[in-house]
């Protein structure tokens, strides 16, 4: 039987777990959707398009909107307990393979473009000409047919009405979980991640061997001054890039892992145990966790506006004044 003290906490714990559906869902949607489309917008121009490690974000930052558009409505709804997909088999099955499959490919493109800047930053010029966009077509058709494969199953596992999970709609077997835990942990965590520490850690590794070769590169810019120019300034932007990419797996490792460690602990702790509190806990802290990975997904504009530097505000800025040019022309 639950106590009075108890009652009065699930009800709380419940209540909250709505609020953040219903209001911290919005708030991510929309600044999800947003800085989505602006990355897209800015990557795209002609300044930053052809840079490989720019390449591998633009594809990524779309994959992001899609899949903050395929699973953060969802979690809107069921904030009102409106949810579609508690009931609706496909829209179940559907929502869960576009959200697993989209973070799994938008993780391994920032993977591709952590190795692309240890390329780009050897001293060994073979490593370098293999940082080309022919290899980042290559690149991105890996991740896309990675993240295809690896949850196709989930049209099979994931259902509607499940009553001993955290949410309606997941997967409906012990081995079902498993599986989808053991693939989304890693496939899409550990070892994407591991990579990317690994070859942050060289590339940092790189520029500092570039930086004691200081003295040599400005010797040959008084020799060669025009090609040394565009040569530096190309530098500046592959540093930015860097940076950008080194805060992003940053919040990569900080809003993935928590939902990680929670499927694996539904998965190996029954739920429906007999403890009405517990299972409240599990739900809001699964709940958490689900918003909490969507929040990687939704940040990459503003994470690129703060630590790409003058580079990444000043094409956004140009991009600003040129629709403000193009809205005035036809209105006036």
């Amino acid at each position: 039987m639950t106590s009075p003290v108890d009652t009065k906490l699930i009800e709380s714990l419940t209540f909250i777990s709505d609020q953040f559906n219903r209001y911290l869902s919005v708030i991510i949607f929309i600044f999800g959707v947003v800085g989505n489309i602006l990355n897209c917008l800015v990557l795209y121009q002609k300044t930053l398009r052809y840079n490989t490690c720019a390449a591998y974000f633009l594809l990524s930052s779309f994959i992001d909107l899609i899949s903050i558009l395929s699973g953060l409505p969802t979690r809107i709804l069921a904030g009102w307990h409106f949810d579609p997909t508690s009931t609706i088999n496909f829209i179940c099955k559907f929502r869960a393979f576009m959200v697993f499959s989209t973070r799994t490919a938008s993780i391994w493109l920032i993977t591709l473009a952590t190795i692309d800047r240890w390329l780009l930053s050897s001293m060994n010029v073979n490593y370098r000409r293999m940082s080309a966009l022919k290899n980042v077509k290559k690149g991105m058709s890996f991740c896309l047919i990675l993240a295809v494969l690896s949850y196709i199953h989930v049209f099979y596992c994931y259902t509607a009405n499940i009553l001993n999970g955290p949410l309606p709609c997941y997967a409906k077997t012990v081995t079902c979980r498993l599986a989808t835990d053991l693939i989304y942990i890693f496939l899409s965590i550990i070892i994407p991640l591991s990579l990317m520490i690994t070859f942050g850690l060289m590339t940092i590794s790189n520029v500092h061997r570039v930086r004691d070769r200081a003295p040599h590169m400005i010797n040959l810019l008084n020799r060669h001054r025009p090609t040394i120019r565009k040569h530096m300034r190309t530098r500046i932007i592959d540093r930015r890039l860097l940076r950008m990419l080194l805060m992003q797996v940053s919040i990569l490792v900080l809003c993935c892992i928590p939902q990680a460690i929670e499927k694996l602990y539904i998965t190996f702790n029954f739920f429906r145990s007999g403890s009405e509190l517990r299972d409240v806990i599990t739900t809001f802290l699964y709940n958490f966790t689900v918003l909490l990975a969507f929040i990687q997904n939704a940040v990459p504009f503003y994470i690129y506006t703060l630590a790409g530097g003058t580079i990444f505000r000043t094409v956004l800025t140009s991009l600003i004044r040129k629709v403000n040019h193009n809205v005035s022309v036809i209105f006036c």
